[in-house]
C-alpha cells in the first residue's frame, strides 16, 4: 500500500490580501521511489513573500502556482528512503519541494546540508535564498564604499537585516526602517546606525533625512511606496539602488499611483537595478562560501521567527503581510 501524506493546495486565487480560504489541506498518496530518487521527511518549510504572486495567474519570473496543487517553496528535509548513492538515508538537504510531511523528489534536485556548519533551518534564511539575495543585490548591485550611507527598507525582514549587517562588514552608514518599535530596537542591536518605525513616524521623508544627514549612496528597496519616495529625494550622485522587492504592492487590487521618480535618478546619475536572485545562480557556490564564513567568524547573526506545526504553514505565511515575523519565517514541521 502507498504512502501517504499531509498536503496543503492553492484553493483559489486571491483577490487582495490572501485569506485562510485561499489554502486546502488534503491527504494525498505518495508514488514509490524510484532510481535516482528519495524519499523525504519535512523539517523545516520556508514562506517567503514572492510566493504571493506566485498564487496569482499573471505572468512573472516564475511559473504561477495551480489551483488544486501544492504550494511549494524553501523545504528543509531528512531522507528516509534512498534510491541515490549521494543522499544516503539520514542526509539532511535543502530544495524547492511541496507543502507536504512528506515528499518524493530527484537527488539531482536537491543539495546536501553540512548541519555541522549551522542550524538546519539557516540553510532557508542566513546561509539559503535571503542570504544570497542580500549578498548579491547589495555587495554586486550597490558595491557599497566604506563611509558610505546605506539604506534598507523591510529591514528586520529575512533579506533586509542581512543587508544591513553585510553593510556594516563593508564600514557603512546603516539606516533602516521597519513597522514596530520592538523591530527598531533589534535593529540598532544588530549594529544599524538608525532605524525607523515608518509606521509611527509622522513624516517618513523627514525622518530619513535627519538618518541621513549626507544623503543615501546605496538603497536596498525591498518594499516600495512612500519609503522608496521619499529616499529618491535623498540620493548623492552617483547613487545605486538594487530593486528586490515592492511588498507594500504586492496585494493591491489597483495599481498605486505614485510620483515619478525619472528625473530624480537621472539628475543624480543614479544606477536602478531590479534582480532576482536566480540570476546570479552559477555564483551561489561563491556567496554561501563567504556567508558562511562570515557567520562562523560571528560578523553575521541569523535571526528568525520559527513557528511550528505543519497546519500552521498558512498562517505563517499570511503573517509575512502583517508584520509578524523578525527575520526568516520558518515553520518547524518535525
Amino acid at each position: 500500500m502507498r504512502m501517504k501524506t499531509n498536503t496543503i493546495l492553492l484553493a483559489s486565487r486571491p483577490q487582495g490580501l490572501p485569506t485562510a480560504a485561499q489554502f486546502q489541506f488534503e491527504t494525498r498518496e505518495l508514488p514509490e521511489p524510484t532510481a535516482g530518487q528519495v524519499l523525504l521527511k519535512t523539517l523545516y518549510v520556508s514562506v517567503d513573500p514572492y510566493m504571493r504572486g506566485r498564487m496569482s495567474a499573471a505572468k512573472s519570473y516564475v511559473a504561477p502556482f495551480e489551483v488544486g496543487q501544492p504550494m511549494a517553496g524553501g523545504v528543509v528535509a531528512e531522507v528516509v528512503t534512498s534510491h541515490a548513492d549521494a543522499l544516503p538515508v539520514g542526509s539532511m538537504v535543502v530544495g524547492n519541494l511541496p507543502w507536504q510531511e512528506y515528499s518524493v523528489a530527484d537527488a539531482k534536485a536537491l543539495n546536501r546540508v553540512p548541519a555541522d556548519k549551522a542550524p538546519a533551518s539557516y540553510f532557508l534564511g542566513l546561509l539559503g535564498m535571503p542570504g544570497l539575495t542580500a549578498y548579491f543585490g547589495l555587495l554586486d548591485i550597490c558595491q557599497p564604499k566604506a563611509g558610505e550611507t546605506v539604506v534598507v527598507s523591510g529591514a528586520a525582514g529575512a533579506v533586509g537585516l542581512l543587508v544591513g549587517q553585510l553593510a556594516k562588514i563593508k564600514g557603512c552608514r546603516v539606516v533602516g526602517t521597519a513597522g514596530s518599535d520592538e523591530k527598531v530596537a533589534h535593529l540598532k542591536a544588530l549594529g544599524f546606525d538608525e532605524a525607523i518605525n515608518y509606521k509611527t513616524t509622522p513624516d517618513i521623508a523627514q525622518a530619513l533625512a535627519a538618518a541621513a544627514p549626507g544623503g543615501v549612496d546605496c538603497y536596498f528597496d525591498n518594499v516600495g511606496g512612500a519609503i522608496t519616495d521619499a529616499v529618491y529625494d535623498l540620493l548623492n550622485k552617483h547613487a545605486r539602488i538594487a530593486l528586490c522587492g515592492q511588498i507594500s504592492t504586492y496585494n493591491a487590487t489597483e495599481a498605486p499611483v505614485g510620483p515619478r521618480p525619472e528625473g530624480k535618478l537621472l539628475k543624480t546619475s543614479t544606477k536602478l537595478q531590479g534582480f532576482i536572485v536566480s540570476d546570479y545562480a552559477s555564483r551561489w557556490p561563491e556567496g554561501v562560501q563567504q556567508l558562511t564564513q562570515w557567520y562562523a567568524e560571528g560578523k553575521l547573526k541569523g535571526e528568525e521567527t520559527i513557528t511550528e506545526g505543519f497546519d500552521q504553514i498558512p498562517a505563517a505565511f499570511l503573517g509575512l503581510f502583517k508584520g509578524e515575523n523578525t527575520g526568516k519565517a520558518v515553520v518547524k514541521v518535525a
